[in-house]
């Protein structure tokens, strides 16, 4: 734990842990203030963990969390009351201490000088962050502006990012390439339904990001604040801004933990459990194992969401699992799905439901996810009913998977990049930015009307990468993407329905129909899901190997 003071009362550090709330007690620290939202990293340490060992140690923790970029002013006027108000001396910390020390330079623009501000925050080891258009005080009290330019800028390191810059290096290994991302951890997501299962080893989806960072590539570790498409810009932690001839935007999904209310303060105990989070998929895997009847319950928000399939996947290998135990017939299984079918492709709904009828799972659609009591075990749910109003519906749990409601990133949504409904507006086919002709956009958080998986990931990458090659005059031609998508659905140990389809739900099976039969439970897609994708993506997908992926072009 490194400790940065800023004042008489207060510094300020990166993350904490619990341990370390003991030090801080035996350096005197009378409070405690987090500005990290809960769930922006799978293995950060929650708020209510922080503040029960606070508690204990007769330190006071208040809950501050401020979104990179996002409302700093109001959160500054905020955080300097709180700085009035709570016992000194003050622990603030983020994710580096970024936004600790951004909060307290806004808070004192007023009354510091801009020397003054850069020398603690030098001092501090902490950048401040983005530089607030008009307000000549809190500019004043932030650093300065230090710029880089690569050619080609990728925000996002994740399964696309990673993707479409080993793409670019396999096309022109001398290509200029840059990708932001603040991440010290690649996850291999689509093992985690595997992971919640029992069936993959959680370790066996987490490489380091320095590992998959593809030779060549420069990695700036930062988050992004803002873009300014008007200058070729992106704006990072600091206020430092990345010049870009090309930029690639493909930063993934944000998975709204705090769009349900208590979720947060119950996840990882009281039976409440999700396979959305790497550290979670465990506790799945320990509630299945252990539960000897009772009632369990399943959610499926609002569309879209990354991997449409994996609320039900992670049903169907539960209700497997006490099928084999012997306890499926003591054991009500629910489903509550917002949406009004099983699943966006009508071919494959016959085969998943049998599978339902097989397991005696009751549907519930229209049935969103509202709130959770996990002391009580309890979830409440907003229930659309047929004339079009809602009304609030009670189900008591045992156990309950959730999966919350999704969004783009919040710095994608407040952008001029963004659509109405907050997606990265692309053209559907080219991937490139409707407005912006020097941004592409991949993954999942834009608005083409595509399953958000990482086969979706894995076909958009090689696109991307040729037309912006395309676009500097390096390759003839451009690149389409036809909306490929992929969904493994598991539907019991050993047996996958392989579904892949494109635009409008058109079915597009990889492999003949005497080999896999794309719309019927099969062992050797539960084979291709176990053994081969896995080493498919490490080996394949982020290395730039286009296996099963190269790209129509047109002239």
């Amino acid at each position: 734990m490194i400790v940065r003071p800023l004042a008489t009362d207060l510094s300020v550090s990166p993350q904490i842990s619990t341990t370390d709330v003991s030090t801080l007690q035996e350096l005197g620290f009378r409070s405690i203030v987090c500005h990290r939202p809960d769930g922006e990293a799978p293995n950060q340490p929650s708020f209510r963990e922080i503040a029960h060992a606070a508690n204990l140690a007769g330190i006071q923790a208040i809950y501050q969390p401020v979104v990179p970029g996002q409302g700093l002013i109001e959160e500054a006027v905020v955080f300097a009351a709180l700085c009035a108000e709570l016992p000194k001396p003050i622990l603030a910390y983020c994710r580096t201490g970024t936004r600790s020390t951004t909060l307290w330079a806004m808070s004192r623009a007023g009354n510091v000088t801009s020397a003054m501000a850069r020398e603690r925050t030098q001092r501090a080891e902490s950048d401040s962050a983005t530089v607030v258009p008009g307000n000549k005080d809190v500019q004043a009290a932030l650093v300065e502006v230090v710029e880089a330019e690569h050619t080609v800028v990728i925000v996002g390191g994740g399964a696309a990012g990673i993707a479409v810059a080993s793409s670019l290096r396999a096309r022109d290994p001398k290509m200029d390439v840059a990708i932001i991302d603040p991440a010290d951890t690649h996850y291999y997501q689509p093992g985690w339904t595997l992971v919640g299962a029992g069936i993959f080893d959680a370790a066996d989806t987490a490489r380091t990001m320095a590992s998959c960072v593809p030779p060549g590539i420069h990695w700036i570790k930062a988050a992004v604040l803002a873009f300014e498409p008007d200058t070729h810009a992106v704006v990072i932690e600091g206020g430092r801004k990345v010049r870009y001839q090309r930029l690639v935007v493909c930063p993934g999904i944000k998975v709204n933990w705090h769009g349900v209310e208590g979720l947060v303060e119950t996840l990882g105990r009281n039976g409440v459990t999700s396979n959305y989070r790497f550290d979670l998929a465990p506790y799945t895997a320990d509630l299945v194992k252990r539960m000897r009847g009772g009632t369990a319950l399943f959610t499926q928000p609002p569309m879209p969401i990354k991997c449409a399939g994996a609320p039900q996947k992670a049903m169907y290998l539960s209700c497997d699992t006490w099928r084999r135990n012997g306890v499926l017939q003591s054991t009500q299984v629910q489903f509550f799905n917002a949406g009004a079918a099983l699943f966006g492709v009508p071919d494959y709904v016959p085969a998943l439901m049998e599978y339902v009828e097989s397991y005696g799972i009751d549907l519930r659609f229209g049935h969103t996810l509202r709130s959770i009591d996990g002391s009580r075990g309890r979830a409440t749910f907003e229930r659309v009913l047929a004339d079009g109003s809602t009304d609030r519906v009670e189900s008591d749990f045992d156990m309950i998977h959730v999966v919350p409601p999704q969004t783009a990133p919040d710095f994608v949504r407040s952008s001029p990049l963004a659509d109405a409904a907050g997606w990265i507006d692309v053209d559907r086919g080219t991937l490139c930015h409707t407005k912006y002709e020097d941004i592409y956009a991949l993954g999942d958080a834009i608005n083409a009307p595509n399953a958000k998986t990482a086969a979706a990931a894995r076909k958009q990458a090689p696109v991307v990468a040729h037309n912006v090659l395309a676009s500097l005059g390096r390759v003839a031609r451009i690149a389409l993407y036809d909306g490929y998508g992929s969904c493994p659905l598991t539907v019991e140990h050993g047996k996958v329905v392989l579904a892949e389809f494109v635009y409008g739900g058109k079915l597009a099976p990889s492999f003949p129909a005497w080999l896999i039969d794309s719309t019927r439970p099969s062992r050797l897609a539960w084979f291709l899901k176990e053994r081969v994708l896995p080493p498919l993506y490490w080996n394949g997908m982020l290395k730039g190997r286009e296996w099963m992926a190269r790209p129509a072009q047109v002239e």
